[in-house]
C-alpha cells in the first residue's frame, strides 16, 4: 500500500486499542478462573483472537457481544484435550504462556504458528518446563514451533533464574508453577512487565514479589472478576513519536496504560527533551492521558534495566532518535533479535533505506540524527511494529513515495491504525 507522506501536522485526540499483554492475560485468567469474567475494552487484534480461539479449543466458552467479552471459566482442572492442533498465529505471547498452562494438564497438545512464529526459539521456555516434568519437543536444538507438549498433573516446583529478561518466559513459568506440587522460586535477570503478577492478585490468587525474586505456590484456584483493559502504551508509542517529530503537531491520547514496568518510552521522551504532559492519572487502573507536541530533541543512551520496560517500543524509538540533534545509542537489547523479526537488523535496514544513518550492533543500534527521510519501498516481513514505524516515518518524507508491502501485519495489534492516523491529519 502507498503511505501518506509529508504531513503538514497532526492534531486531535485518540483512544488507542486495549493493551495487548493485558488482553491476552485476561482471556487466560478468565478461562482458568471459576465463574464468568467480563472483559471491557479488550484488544481485538489477531494475536488476542488467537488466544481466544485456543482456549475455546481447550473447552472454554468465550462470547463477544462487541461491548464486552465474557469468559466462562473452567479452572485449571476443567480444560479438555484439544481435538485439533492449536494455532497460535503470529503470537509469541500465546505460544509461550499457553505452554505454561498446558504444563500441568494430563493430555497431549500440539501448538503451531505462522512462518514468522515458526522461526522464534522456544527453548527458553521448554528447558525449564522439562525440569518441572513436562514432556515437550520442538524443531531443531532451539525448539522452534511446532511444539508437542504432554503435561503432568504432578509438576515439580522449580527454583530457576531466567537467563534472559523476558516477561513471556517468566509468565510461562508462573502458569506452570501455579499447578506444581509446592512452591516455586523464579528469579528475573531484569524486572520485566508484571501484568501476570498483578492479574493473579486481581483474580484472588497469591504471589510474593521481592525485587527480582518471585515466589509462587502451586494448587491455587482463581475466581472470576471484571477486567477493564487500559490502552496499550506500545500502540500509543507510534502516536507519541509522531506528535513529537511531525511539524505543527499536538496529540492527546486518553486512557493509556502506565504500568510502572512499561513506561520506559515515557522516560526516554523526557530524557530527549520531548514536550510530554501526563494528566488524569488513575492510580488503580494504572492509566493516564498523555499529550505530546512537536519538539526539538536531544540524543540519549538507552541501555540497562530500562530495556525490558520498552523492548516493544524500540523500533519507533529508533525513528524518534533519527530526528534528534546528535547520536543516540541503544544497547543491551539482544532480545530484539528474537521478536517477530530480527528487529535490530530490520529497523536499521528500513530506516537506512529512507535516508537515516543507523549502524546495527550485536545488542542494539547507533543512530545519527538529524536525518532527512526520503521515499522507499518497505517490507514489514510480517512484523506489525515495523509496519507502523514505517507509516510514522513516511509522514516526514517530502521527496518520493513510501510503499509498504505486507501491510496486513498491522492487524496483529492495531486493526484501526490507519483510520486513527487519518483522524489526526491536519
Amino acid at each position: 500500500m502507498k503511505l501518506q507522506t509529508n504531513a503538514a501536522g497532526l492534531s486531535g485526540k485518540l483512544k488507542v486499542p486495549g493493551d495487548k499483554s493485558i488482553s491476552h492475560r485476561s482471556i487466560m485468567f478468565g478461562s482458568l478462573a471459576k465463574g464468568v469474567t467480563k472483559i471491557h475494552d479488550i484488544l481485538r487484534g489477531e494475536d488476542v483472537l488467537s488466544t481466544m480461539a485456543v482456549f475455546r479449543e481447550l473447552g472454554v466458552t468465550i462470547a463477544d457481544n462487541g461491548d464486552e467479552v465474557m469468559v466462562h471459566g473452567v479452572g485449571f482442572d476443567g480444560l479438555r484435550a484439544p481435538q485439533e492442533r492449536l494455532d497460535m498465529g503470529n503470537s509469541g505471547t500465546s505460544i509461550r504462556l499457553i505452554s505454561g498452562v498446558l504444563a500441568g494438564q494430563n493430555f497431549t497438545a500440539e501448538m503451531f504458528g505462522d512462518d514468522s512464529l515458526s522461526k522464534r526459539p522456544m527453548d527458553r521456555v521448554t528447558i525449564p518446563l522439562r525440569q518441572m516434568g513436562v514432556t515437550i519437543s520442538g524443531q531443531t536444538d532451539r525448539d522452534l514451533p511446532p511444539l508437542k507438549i504432554t503435561g503432568s498433573n504432578h509438576l515439580k516446583p522449580i527454583h530457576y533464574t531466567l537467563p534472559v529478561a523476558s516477561a513471556q518466559v517468566k509468565s510461562a513459568l508462573i502458569f506452570a508453577a501455579l499447578q506444581a506440587d509446592g512452591e516455586s522460586v523464579i528469579t528475573e535477570k531484569e524486572i520485566t512487565r508484571n501484568h501476570t503478577e498483578d492479574m493473579i492478585v486481581q483474580f484472588g490468587g497469591e504471589i510474593s514479589v521481592n525485587g527480582k525474586e518471585i515466589r509462587v505456590k502451586g494448587g491455587q484456584t482463581f475466581t472470576a472478576t471484571d477486567v477493564t483493559v487500559p490502552g496499550d502504551i506500545s500502540s500509543a508509542a507510534f502516536f507519541l513519536v509522531a506528535g513529537l517529530i511531525v511539524p505543527n503537531s499536538e496529540i492527546t491520547l486518553k486512557n493509556v496504560g502506565i504500568n510502572e514496568t512499561r513506561t520506559g518510552i515515557i522516560e526516554v521522551i523526557q530524557a530527549m527533551g520531548g514536550d510530554l504532559t501526563i494528566t488524569d492519572v488513575d492510580e488503580i487502573a494504572k492509566s493516564a492521558t498523555l499529550t505530546v507536541k512537536t519538539s526539538e530533541l536531544k540524543p540519549t543512551e538507552i541501555s540497562g534495566d530500562i530495556i525490558p520496560r520498552l523492548i516493544d517500543e524500540l523500533p519507533v524509538i529508533a525513528l524518534l532518535a533519527t530526528q534528534a540533534n546528535g547520536t543516540t545509542v541503544i544497547k543491551d537489547a539482544e532480545e530484539l533479535k528474537v521478536k517477530e523479526t530480527d528487529r535490530i537488523q530490520v529497523v536499521a535496514d528500513m530506516l537506512n533505506a529512507m535516508g537515516a544513518e543507523i549502524t546495527p550492533t550485536e545488542d542494539g543500534m547507533i543512530i545519527k540524527g538529524k536525518s532527512h527521510l526520503n521515499g522507499a519501498t518497505i517490507n514489514t516481513h510480517g512484523d506489525h511494529r515495523i509496519g507502523m514505524t514505517a507509516a510514522v516515518a513516511a509522514l516526514l518524507v517530502a521527496n518520493g513515495e513510501v510503499i509498504l508491502e505486507r501491510s496486513e501485519a498491522i492487524q496483529t495489534s492495531y486493526p484501526t491504525f490507519f483510520e486513527d492516523l487519518s483522524h489526526l491529519m491536519v
